[in-house]
């Protein structure tokens, strides 16, 4: 049974309040305190009035009941500080902790999941704990602690008072109990119904000059509020449940008042109870009701925050990628190229049609191999392959004679440096992106890496130099600029092994043929595997691969497939803009 068809219960909670234990200790005694002051008040109040209806001192006991008052509320006002301060602890280690299990999910996780939901189970879901703690966890477990003392209290001055408040309050607290169980099932669609709606947001602005510029605009406002509204209407159901507890917990209170008045009022005029007797027992019913719908509307509170912590936990309990992986070796990564071999491998995503076949070629070490064919031939699947994003269905494939399967993932990412298609640029600075790869660079490190891409003017067109920003996604550099400074990225690493998915793609002839001259410097030292977009790119090639149809169909150098492949010879005709 996964998290996902299965209610998650305060035991869940444990763990995340593990951490804070010390100090819901102090909070624990803190609440006790204060309630001890608070429940004193009514007896103080009960012989205050006795003494002064028997005309003797009251003063002593007035001084004590302000005391108690004075002190309750500041034990009150310090309790609710810490937990306050433990809430937002609460939520910032669970966004820490959920937001690293993110970054390590298996990539096709990401393939399946929209990555607005992901952002709202960091933001609107972890919010929602706070509320947990505060007004839910705790409210809850203090309200029980002061409706019991209260109860007994009350039962002690007058049993027949007792049962009519009891009577009273029975019906409005049977209501709401019932009502706050039917909340968390609904408080947990609502939260998905906002990690749809923030999915639709996150698309239309990551996509915002293609929006512009088709002018689909209005459509896509209209695509967003209608996640709004799917949103707003799963609030709205959430917000009409819970507004029927407080008119009938009202009702219920009210007429539990009524009743005592009237009851208390009888027994006071027949003489059972004194005056002081009915005001005391008045005081601890308002001890006894506000805690208790305190308490229901706490229970509320919690049971949409363990809808929201639902949520949490699915994510939470979807494995990491590499967690059978065996423990990397303490040992210094191999020195020098390192030799790739692809043995009748085969590949399919996941709920998809296969994409490889039985595909068998060897990378030697220090050698460059490109690999062309049609678009959808599955050559960007093989890079993905290599860095084992996604596991081989069947065959083989090896670094230096070892499958990467027996390799764990970071000993062998360590080996390999890897260029995107796409060339994703980090909102940030310039130095932020070359870091990624290389935190202890140093600066002049930095600008070797960008002028052996071409790329040294950006560290000085600005007095910034390399902390100038880049813009979300890259979007004040031109597309080649992004493409060479996710190459210097690699680079910069100094792996043996480099995977370059189209480097060349964006780039125009002066830089096509800078970033052709770092290459060439680059690959007498390393093992280069390209996916090749333009003849350029590959006519120097050690070797080429040729697939199609996620099958290779040929293997040679330029010359050897011009005069014998077909396809290969097609291709280049039309300069290997396949895409």
């Amino acid at each position: 049974m996964t998290v996902d068809d299965r209610r998650v219960g305060l035991a869940a909670l444990l763990p995340y309040l593990r951490a804070h234990r010390g100090t819901l200790a102090v909070v624990g005694a803190l609440s006790l305190a204060g309630a001890a002051a608070s429940l004193g008040q009514p007896l103080l109040t009960r012989e205050a009035l006795d003494r002064v209806g028997a005309h003797r001192p009251a003063a002593g006991l007035i001084g004590v009941l302000i005391t108690l008052v004075v002190l309750g509320a500041a034990l009150g006002g310090l309790r609710d500080y810490l937990l306050q301060r433990t809430a937002e602890g609460l939520v910032l280690g669970t966004r820490r902790r959920l937001a690293g299990h993110l970054l390590r999910l298996p990539i096709a996780e990401y393939d399946r999941r929209r990555t607005g939901d992901l952002l709202s189970r960091v933001g609107a879901d972890t919010t929602l704990l706070r509320a947990v703690v505060t007004s839910g966890l705790f409210e809850t477990v203090t309200g029980a602690i002061m409706v019991a003392a209260a109860a007994t209290a009350m039962l002690l001055l007058d049993p027949v008072l007792f049962g009519v408040t009891l009577a009273g309050v029975a019906v409005g607290v049977g209501f709401a109990l019932t009502v706050a169980r039917r909340v968390r099932g609904m408080a947990r669609r609502a939260q998905e119904r906002i990690g749809e709606m923030t999915s639709a947001v996150e698309r239309a602005l990551s996509a915002a000059r293609t929006i512009r510029a088709a002018r689909a605009e209005d459509r896509e406002t209209a695509a967003v509020g209608a996640s709004a509204e799917a949103a707003y209407a799963a609030g709205l159901r959430v917000a009409r449940v819970q507004a029927w507890v407080g008119p009938v917990s009202t009702i219920s209170i009210q007429g539990a008042f009524l009743l005592v008045l009237a009851v208390g009022g009888a027994r006071v005029a027949g003489g059972a109870i004194s005056v002081g007797d009915l005001v005391a027992f008045v005081m601890y019913l308002f001890f006894l009701v506000l805690p208790l719908g305190q308490a229901v509307h706490a229970y509320t509170q919690l049971q949409t925050g363990l809808g929201a912590l639902q949520r949490i936990e699915e994510m939470l309990a979807v494995p990491l990628e590499g967690a059978a992986d065996r423990p990397a070796g303490d040992g210094p990564v191999p020195a020098g190229p390192a030799a790739l071999e692809f043995d009748r491998v085969s590949f399919g995503y996941p709920g998809g049609t296969p994409v490889l076949h039985e595909v068998s070629f060897t990378v030697p070490a220090g050698s460059r191999t490109a690999l062309v064919g049609p678009s959808g031939a599955g050559k960007s699947t093989l890079l993905a392959l290599v860095e084992r994003f996604y596991e081989v269905s069947a065959g083989s494939l090896r670094l230096d004679g070892v499958d990467v399967r027996e390799l764990p993932r970071d000993a062998l990412r360590a080996r390999l440096g890897y260029v995107e298609q796409e060339a994703p640029v980090l909102a940030g600075t310039l130095r932020a992106n070359l870091l990624i790869t290389a935190p202890t660079a140093t600066e002049a490190q930095l600008l070797a890496a960008l002028d052996e891409v071409n790329l040294g003017h950006l560290a000085t067109r600005s007095e910034q130099g390399l902390d100038v920003q880049v813009g979300e996604g890259g979007v004040l550099l031109s597309g080649g600029e992004r493409q060479r400074l996710a190459i210097a990225r690699a680079l910069l690493a100094g792996p043996p092994v480099l995977l370059l998915d189209e480097p060349t793609s964006n780039l125009d002839a002066r830089n096509e043929a800078a970033l052709r001259r770092a290459i060439d410097a680059v690959a007498q030292r390393r093992t280069l595997l390209i996916v090749a977009h333009r003849l350029a790119t590959v006519v120097d090639a050690d070797q080429i691969v040729v697939l199609d149809s996620g099958r290779v169909v040929a293997v040679g150098t330029h010359d050897e497939l011009t005069a014998g492949n077909d396809l290969y010879r097609e291709l280049a005709a039309h300069q290997l803009l396949v895409g």
